[in-house]
């Protein structure tokens, strides 16, 4: 008994670690670096050989597959290092403390990496929750819950990767949430998607295991380091990003002493400049993307609406007041193909200022402003979002410094058949096609007021020819009962027959709804319960999307009366 079947197959926790030799810290981390998960057998009672006892299980060909694993031999290493380093502590050795920290013991990821991903399209598709964890690890205060050099590189990586979108002109979609900023960029045709939180004060939970996620960050950067530099490779661009000669020399000056570190500096640099200085390498385009240009000249039909997206805020001169979130505008705008720039007092990197009279767009987060230019539009952050999941530039009036904004629709919402698809949203597709929604509106109520009036004129009229009809009838069918009780013959009358007209939209309706009927009487029951189950989720969403529909009716109705009461005042 529990020698074969799937008794074999799985070995729990404690039993994989004492095959490896090692505490479980270093079991953990390794499982994790080289993608390896707990299992949930089938026969939980006969895998545990017929006891109940929760326990953790691992598939025992996983557990083997790490016997092999090189780094198991620099975990044992590192155990012996910090054995040596305490020692030489203790005994105020600092010559032995020197030599030990010099001969640390180090690994690397790169043949993990290459192991997980054997195609650079696995890597792409599976980078979603690495960039949702580098760009949370850059904005980490340097506290002691993680190490400074792990927030560098991390913060060094994603200005790389947002650097990359920029020059490729690969986003998508942008969505502000509770959460933080979510983006959606198009990279060689597959969709990532990733997580970039607001940069507000930490305050580091008390429940969450630092070390488990600093463990999947020590892979992801490694991993995104590999995909940066194919992506620049793709576009012909330096990796490390490296800034034109002059163009440092002149930041280094003028911004020399802000930062402690020349690391911070380098990254701000890179960050402001946001590829208009960054170096190409000689040479023209490769000949993997020389193919896919002749793929895409056979899609050209396809690819107009994309490429009039990417020119979305091409010519627009945009300028950033203080007080509005810089990184993510600025990135946005960017994308595509917008001049932005800031008060030079706020971070370095601004290239022109707020008296530039060239400037199209301010984006502005207060209600009043002391200055105002007359040939600029005063905006609020929201419409650089909102354009781009609109994939058109939105009129600015909905938009002013002071106004009640429209509600943030999100772009990764599609509805379906039957869905409630709120006002706003039809607006904007109404707008896609090139249609005049406020005008349209407009005159579509003024249309319905006068058909009202109407209906209620000819409802009317047509209430009082019934009424005559009816009564001349009932007149017609007493004297034919009085004349029967007295026992007088009627007056027999031959009229003429008229002719009833067939609506043959009507009868098919009718007989299509009839074959349904039958058809659902022969079911089966197995086959009748599905359809049942089928009927009751479809009806349910029509109940919710009819009584989200009520209550916009409702919301619109008291915002109207709201208004009217307050053009009366």
């Amino acid at each position: 008994q529990y020698e074969r079947g799937s008794a074999t197959n799985y070995i729990t926790r404690n039993k994989a670690r004492k095959k490896l030799h090692l505490s479980l810290a270093d079991f953990r981390r390794l499982c994790i670096l080289k993608g390896i998960y707990p299992h949930e057998p089938k026969h939980k009672k006969k895998v545990n050989k017929g006891s109940t006892a929760p326990r953790t299980f691992y598939l025992l060909k996983d557990i083997r597959f790490l016997l092999h694993e090189p780094i198991v031999n620099k975990f044992r290493e590192y155990k012996v290092f910090v054995r040596k380093l305490r020692k030489a502590y203790g005994k105020a050795e600092w010559t032995a403390v020197q030599r030990l920290k010099e001969a640390k013991p180090r690994y690397k990821l790169d043949h993990i990496v290459k192991e997980r991903y054997p195609t650079f399209i696995d890597a792409l598709r599976d980078i979603d929750d690495g960039l949702s964890m580098c760009f949370l690890f850059s904005t980490f205060a340097r506290t002691g819950k993680c190490h400074v050099q792990t927030i560098q590189l991390c913060r060094r990586l994603s200005v790389e990767w947002m650097n990359y979108v920029i020059a490729s002109r690969s986003l998508r979609k942008v969505f502000l949430s509770i959460k933080g900023i979510y983006y959606q960029a198009e990279v060689l045709g597959q969709p990532i998607t990733w997580l970039v939180p607001y940069q507000f004060a930490h305050n580091h939970p008390t429940d969450v295991d630092y070390r488990v996620m600093a463990t999947f960050t020590e892979f992801y950067t490694t991993l995104l380091g590999f995909v940066n530099f194919r992506l620049y490779q793709s576009l012909n661009l330096v990796y490390p990003p490296k800034l034109d000669s002059k163009a440092e020399a002149e930041l280094r000056a003028e911004h020399e002493e802000e930062y402690a570190m020349d690391s911070e500096s380098y990254l701000e640099v890179m960050s402001a400049a946001g590829f208009f200085n960054i170096l190409l390498l000689p040479g023209g385009v490769p000949e993997a993307l020389a193919e896919d240009v002749e793929q895409l000249e056979a899609r050209q039909k396809e690819q107009k609406e994309l490429e009039a997206q990417k020119r979305l805020f091409e010519g627009l001169k945009v300028f950033l007041n203080r007080e509005v979130p810089r990184e993510p505008l600025a990135f946005v705008i960017r994308c595509f193909g917008g001049q932005v720039s800031w008060d030079k007092s706020l971070c370095i990197g601004g290239t022109f200022d707020v008296t530039d009279e060239t400037i199209t767009h301010q984006i502005v987060d207060r209600p009043i402003l002391d200055k105002q230019y007359i040939n600029r539009y005063y905006v609020q952050p929201q419409w650089v979002f909102d354009c781009v999941n609109a994939r058109l530039r939105l009129p600015v009036e909905d938009f002013f410094a002071g106004v009640t904004l429209p509600p943030h629709l999100s772009p990764f919402v599609q509805e379906k058949d039957g869905d409630y698809v709120p006002p706003e949203k039809l607006n904007m597709l109404a707008l896609q096609r090139g249609e005049r929604t406020e005008r349209a509106e407009s005159e579509e109520e003024e249309e319905e007021e006068e058909e009202e009036d109407s209906e209620e004129e000819e409802e009317g009229s047509e209430d009082e020819e019934l009424d005559d009809e009816e009564i001349s009838e009932e007149k017609n069918l007493k004297q034919m009962e009085k004349q029967r009780s007295q026992g007088k013959a009627l007056a027999v009358k031959v009229t003429p027959g008229k002719v009833k007209m067939e609506n043959k939209m009507h009868t098919e309706q009718n007989e299509k709804a009839e074959e349904k009927r039958l058809a659902i009487m022969m079911m089966k029951k197995k086959e009748k319960y599905l359809y049942d189950k089928i009927m009751f989720g479809k009806k349910r969403k029509v109940r919710e999307a009819n009584k989200l529909a009520a209550k916009r009716k409702v919301h619109d109705d008291t915002t109207k009366a709201e208004k009217k009461k307050k053009a009366k005042k």
